[in-house]
């Protein structure tokens, strides 16, 4: 039996996730003294007053080393194998704190088997790769086959997003005060993507409109060259405009209905208000994780 564990920043719901039989370790927000489970989080009412945010964005926190070898030790008694998939090494300490945790419980338990994988993402962009190790575990699959597929799966994912705003990014140190001010004055928006497990600029153009022309441009160029698997249109802060946005131009373009999910607060306030789409083709993309991905995995 092969466990997977996955991290909130996946941003998969507790019903789907049970459903599928996915283990979801939370990590925390913490907004004016008072911590918040992201994984138990009402995310539309925490969201609610995100504008107010922007001048004290609350802080967030990973798991204890203590609650994730509990987790690992629960598993090694129990004779499960156990893979786990975590937010990119670039965004959070989450993965090298869960690969010391599994490390101390093989040292207790030698017959431990474990690999534990930096999604290099974020989002669904995590998630799907989740769901590939799913499928392939309810298949049959022991821990390899489950990593395999994880794996292969991380190469075919793409998360694309524009912000509404540059000042989140400038207030959390991600671009410069006098960058998000010309790009705010000008009505620059950027189309951002996450590469090799960095937040990175796909695109930088005039106005939201265009922002979002470009990602559908992207999203079908992708499509048409690698096919589709499955989709995710994701937003930060306001649900409606990213309904709207899937059920008027996404869910045509693909001929059905599409999930509309918030991404993790443990991201979203790093970026404001934002809407994007992440979604996962039928082949390997290029370009979205140079060199190695097995190097992104290690095995206990």
């Amino acid at each position: 039996m092969v466990r997977i564990i996955t991290d909130s920043v996946a941003s998969i719901p507790a019903d789907v996730a049970r459903e599928a039989g996915i283990d979801i370790v939370t990590l925390y927000v913490n907004r004016d003294g008072t911590e918040y489970a992201d994984a138990s989080m009402d995310l539309d009412v925490f969201y609610a007053d995100i504008y107010d945010m922007v001048d004290d964005i609350p802080t967030s926190s990973q798991p204890s080393q203590h609650t994730l070898e509990e987790l690992f030790e629960a598993s090694a008694k129990a004779g499960e194998e156990v893979l786990g998939i975590f937010i990119s090494t670039g965004l959070s300490g989450t993965f090298d704190g869960a690969v010391r945790a599994a490390r101390a419980v093989k040292s207790r338990n030698i017959d431990f088997a474990c690999t534990l994988i930096d999604s290099t993402s974020c989002g669904y962009d995590e998630a799907w790769p989740v769901f590939d190790a799913v499928e392939a575990r309810d298949a049959g699959a022991g821990l390899a086959g489950c990593t395999k597929a994880a794996l292969a799966g991380m190469e075919s994912t793409r998360f694309l997003f524009t912000p509404e705003t540059l000042t989140f990014l400038q207030k959390g140190g991600r671009i410069g005060g006098a960058a998000a001010l010309l790009g705010n004055l000008i009505q620059l928006s950027p189309v951002l993507t996450v590469r090799d497990g960095q937040a990175t600029t796909l695109a930088k153009v005039r106005t939201r409109k265009k922002a979002l022309d470009k990602i559908v441009q992207t999203f079908k160029a992708d499509v048409e060259a690698y096919g589709l698997k499955r989709v995710m249109v994701h937003y930060i802060g306001d649900k409606n405009p990213a309904v709207a946005w899937a059920r008027e131009v996404i869910e045509p373009l693909v001929g059905h209905a599409v999930d509309v999910l918030p991404v993790s607060p443990v991201i979203g306030l790093h970026v404001g208000p934002a809407v994007g789409i992440a979604y996962e083709c039928a082949r390997l993309l290029t370009g979205k994780i140079t060199g190695s991905v097995t190097a992104r995995a290690v095995a206990l």
